[in-house]
């Protein structure tokens, strides 16, 4: 799944926010968590569990690991529930 787009087309904040996810703040990158799609798989966590972690609060926090490294992991999330925007 590609964590930057929805239906091939790039992401952005206000959509993100109106669909239900919750923000989670980077330096690099701001990843995005809709727990009501979330298919609890846990691709995430397995993939880096320094930046997700989910006996933590915040669970998520991207600038423990690097833009790539987040946005590798969130792309791998099947059920669409985390999502990404890189910042430039």
């Amino acid at each position: 799944m590609d964590g930057c787009k929805f239906d091939h087309e790039p992401v952005n904040e206000e959509d993100l926010l109106a669909k239900g996810y919750r923000k989670y703040h980077g330096e690099g990158i701001d990843i995005y968590y809709n727990k009501d799609i979330c298919a609890h798989i846990g691709n995430c966590v397995r993939g880096n569990p320094e930046i997700f972690e989910v006996g933590r609060r915040p669970w998520i926090i991207p600038d423990n690991g690097s833009v790539e490294n987040a946005s590798y992991v969130v792309d791998t999330c099947p059920s669409g529930a985390l999502k990404y925007v890189v910042k430039k």
